[in-house]
């Protein structure tokens, strides 16, 4: 009976053991987070061209990252965006370099030049970040039922740091926590953005049409561990088109709501043409959910064949080039700190 009791007591406290280790390494990761990315796309700024002078095809994405704890509040949140001004002849031609990099406004940082003409003496980057930080805390009620005057802060005191228009940081920023989805992030790991555009695929207008004015930007947001590793992944992509005609005058209509390629969804069209029948937005999340739990080398180092993954079970969810999307996930995961 001793022997047995003793068997009991020794399995009992085993078992504790155990459980009290399971418990340690669920809390080293920390709670589970969503992680969200939101778009909000202008192109409200574009310009005519006149005798006076080139025209202007202007996209401006506002971009926003998001991680969002068990409770619907933002955790982390970052904010860019790909102002893209893309010039345009009164004979209709593209006067922009079309292999020129496109920075995006923190990526120009101080060099943006916002300061010296800001009311509150504050860089554009700046008063992103202290929007950003007023967002941590904040559910998407919250952001939503904002105060906002005339498009700028209605509160004093973020109007104090940001006194900049906030109506598209507000979109962005709500966009992304309710497309927050889990995907693996914990409390703990660091987001991170990355941002990179280029207008290669402009075209002038001829006697055969209008041309176009392609701003297409592509979108890296994810999270990183303490090793070092992504921890959650999204990709999306705007590709912003401007339409103009032989004089230069711009034919778009200014005020369309443009969307992000996973906004789109089946809407963009690939799946039709796709060599794997899977839609832009489908393979973007293959090629996202690849990189989870691995290091930037190792996403780097993937093998590919003109751009194209190389690897037969990879490349049978993901058919797009992918060297874009490596860029930008490089820049995402340097900026996670």
């Amino acid at each position: 009976m001793k022997k047995k009791l003793l068997s009991l007591v020794s399995a009992a406290i085993l078992s504790t053991v155990v459980l009290a280790g399971c418990g340690s390494q669920s809390g080293s990761a920390g709670a589970e987070l969503k992680t969200g990315l939101g778009t909000s796309v202008s192109i409200a700024d574009s310009k005519d061209a006149t005798a006076e002078g080139d025209g202007t095809a202007q996209a401006d994405a506002t971009i926003a990252a998001v991680t969002v704890d068990g409770s619907g509040k933002i955790t982390q949140c970052v904010i860019d965006i790909a102002q893209t001004r893309i010039g345009v002849s009164a004979e209709g031609q593209i006067t922009s370099d079309l292999d020129a990099e496109y920075p995006s406004k923190r990526e120009l940082g101080d060099g943006y030049g916002m300061k010296k003409a800001s009311a509150i003496g504050k860089e554009w980057y700046e008063q992103a970040d202290a929007f950003a930080a007023w967002a941590v805390g904040k559910t998407a009620s919250d952001l939503s039922g904002m105060a906002i005057s005339e498009g700028y802060a209605g509160d004093a005191d973020l109007a104090a740091s940001v006194s900049i228009h906030v109506t598209g940081f507000q979109s962005a920023v709500l966009e992304a926590v309710n497309n927050a989805t889990d995907q693996g992030a914990h409390e703990g790991d660091k987001l991170g953005l990355g941002v990179s555009t280029k207008i290669s695929n402009s075209v002038d207008a001829s006697a055969e049409g209008d041309g176009t004015a392609e701003a297409y930007t592509t979108i890296s947001a994810l999270t990183v561990g303490k090793d070092g590793k992504v921890t959650s992944s999204i990709i999306d992509a705007v590709q912003a088109k401007i339409t103009f005609d032989t004089t230069g005058a711009i034919t778009a209509d200014t005020s369309a709501d443009v969307k992000s390629k996973n906004e789109l969804g089946d809407a963009y069209g690939m799946k039709k043409a796709s060599a794997i029948g899977k839609e832009w937005n489908e393979q973007a999340a293959a090629y996202a959910a690849y990189t989870v739990g691995k290091t930037a080398d190792e996403i780097a180092g993937t093998a590919m064949t003109e751009g194209r993954a190389a690897d037969a079970d990879l490349a049978a969810s993901v058919s797009v080039h992918i060297t874009d999307f490596n860029a930008v996930i490089a820049k995402a995961i340097a900026a996670a700190k």
